[in-house]
């Protein structure tokens, strides 16, 4: 095919996203300084953020058969690099300072350039069509955090999350890739809509269901959904705060997107038993997630076995997959990046500058209030959304998946939905109570005095902030998440 302007000007986020690898490579390999790496990536990550809009009007092109680039890729580019400039922003309060002399004692820089790949990597994901860009994105996305998990090198919990993450995520990926292989000598053709039509008019032999089997249990270890979850409470728990916050947020919103394209463009994926499986996962993850986070008394445990029951409520929508379905899903989604993000982000201040372990235990949270009440009001608002209490963005977002799951009659679905909600209010609102008990005395770590005042503060409140006011007015996030549907796909 030949290449125009307008490809390139679709291809802008990327484009800058792969700028701004090379040339923080390049910063490396001349100096190393913190501040200077922090800058050159959250410059980039931004200016690719800034580019959307310009790259949009390009009016959705397939750059080679690989990748096609619509307002739903971008709408979920957007969401990928605005949870990486969050991270990337909180790395660096997590670090530390070099001038200080407090902080991490390792080379901080690669951290930022690991991050970045991941995120090149997530902004390919979403912008799949064809099984071979699919695996390229997923390795590229999942290779880097092998390293992010591992990086706190001091801790071991960190080094057993990093051993655990790499095993487990690449017993997913030969999963993922044999599958692909049955379904390519199934249907000839590694594009979505062409194996879709292929095995719509063939029919569904054993050789198609054993390779949408294997590529649904490939991508159900990446999102860590039941019974492919056991690795996520220990990975989230050893990861460094700002790498567990990129693990919940970006890379399992682009695997998740990836599977609706998949999902939505090969109807011959749709419906019999895949359908069926796909409901008994999500009442699963629903019942587990929320179970097994009640008796946790470390955050970061809790919020791993959150995302677990939040991804089992977004697989509601998935299986609904006709009318508001999309939409919810993208509401949804934003929503879910946010809230996490909010949550981490405490969790991330909270341990600043690096002390070889996180304050990740909820009896360091205890009276928290009395210390630094501009923080628990942030983690209380994070916690009233994810529990899905109306004036937050997580009421909108659950709001949509049971419109959509009511629209579609998936009653069983909608019935472990709001008892896992229910299960969910206690173990959320457990914490937001510890937030506000008298102070014990027993504490290991807290915030800065002065933690607004940085950028990972700023960031903080003002997520905190779109929150509040994406469950108060979601008019804007409902019309850029509907503009960006897959009709046009």
């Amino acid at each position: 095919m030949e290449f125009t302007q307008q490809h390139f000007i679709a291809l802008l986020p990327l484009l800058i996203i792969s700028t701004t690898i090379v040339v923080v490579m390049l910063a490396l390999a001349w100096r190393r300084n913190h501040e200077q790496s922090f800058i050159l990536s959250a410059v980039g990550v931004a200016l690719a953020l800034l580019s959307i809009p310009v790259a949009q009007q390009s009016g959705g092109l397939e750059f080679t058969s690989q990748l096609r680039l619509d307002d739903f890729a971008y709408l979920y580019s957007a969401l990928i690099l605005v949870a990486t400039l969050a991270c990337v922003t909180l790395a660096h309060a997590y670090l530390g300072e070099s001038s200080s002399g407090k902080g991490y004692p390792g080379n901080r820089e690669e951290l930022y350039l690991l991050m970045l790949l991941s995120a090149a990597g997530g902004l390919v994901l979403v912008s799949a069509q064809h099984l071979a860009s699919l695996f390229i994105g997923l390795e590229l996305l999942s290779l880097p955090v092998y390293a992010l998990v591992a990086y706190a090198f001091s801790n071991k919990r960190s080094l057993e999350a990093g051993i655990k993450y790499l095993v487990l995520s690449a017993a997913g990926s030969a999963f993922l890739l044999f599958g692909m292989a049955l379904l390519y000598a199934e249907s000839g053709s590694l594009l979505f809509s062409e194996i879709g039509t292929s095995l719509a008019s063939q029919g569904s032999s054993p050789l198609v269901q054993a390779g949408i089997g294997m590529m649904l249990v490939g991508l159900a270890f990446k999102l860590s959904l039941v019974p492919f979850h056991l690795w996520t409470p220990d990975v989230y728990e050893g990861a460094p705060a700002p790498v567990a916050a990129w693990l919940a947020t970006a890379s399992k919103v682009a695997v998740f997107v990836v599977l609706l394209r998949l999902y939505q463009l090969s109807p011959a994926t749709a419906g019999g038993w895949l359908e069926a499986a796909l409901s008994l996962i999500a009442i699963v993850s629903i019942l587990v997630g929320n179970l097994l986070a009640l008796s946790q008394s470390n955050l970061k445990r809790l919020l791993g076995y959150s995302s677990i029951a939040h991804f089992g409520y977004l697989l509601v929508a998935l299986i609904a997959s006709d009318g508001l379905a999309v939409e919810a899903i993208g509401v949804y989604l934003v929503a879910y990046v946010l809230t996490s993000l909010g949550a981490f982000g405490v969790i991330t201040l909270m341990s600043s500058p690096y002390k070889e372990r996180d304050a990740d235990a909820l009896y360091e949270y205890r009276g928290l209030f009395w210390r630094r009440p501009y923080l628990t009001a942030v983690m209380t608002v994070m916690m009233l959304s994810l529990a899905g209490i109306p004036l937050t963005a997580g009421f909108i977002g659950k709001f949509y998946v049971i419109a959509s799951g009511v629209q579609s009659q998936l009653w069983w679905l909608l019935g472990a939905l709001i008892i896992g909600s229910a299960i969910g209010l206690y173990y959320y609102l457990r914490v937001m109570v510890t937030l506000y008990l008298l102070e014990p005395g027993l504490r290991r770590h807290d915030a800065p005095l002065n933690w607004g005042q940085h950028a990972g503060g700023i960031m903080l409140l003002g997520v905190a902030v779109l929150v509040f006011l994406l469950g108060v007015y979601p008019q804007p996030l409902l019309e850029m998440v509907l503009q960006a549907g897959l009709a046009a796909s």
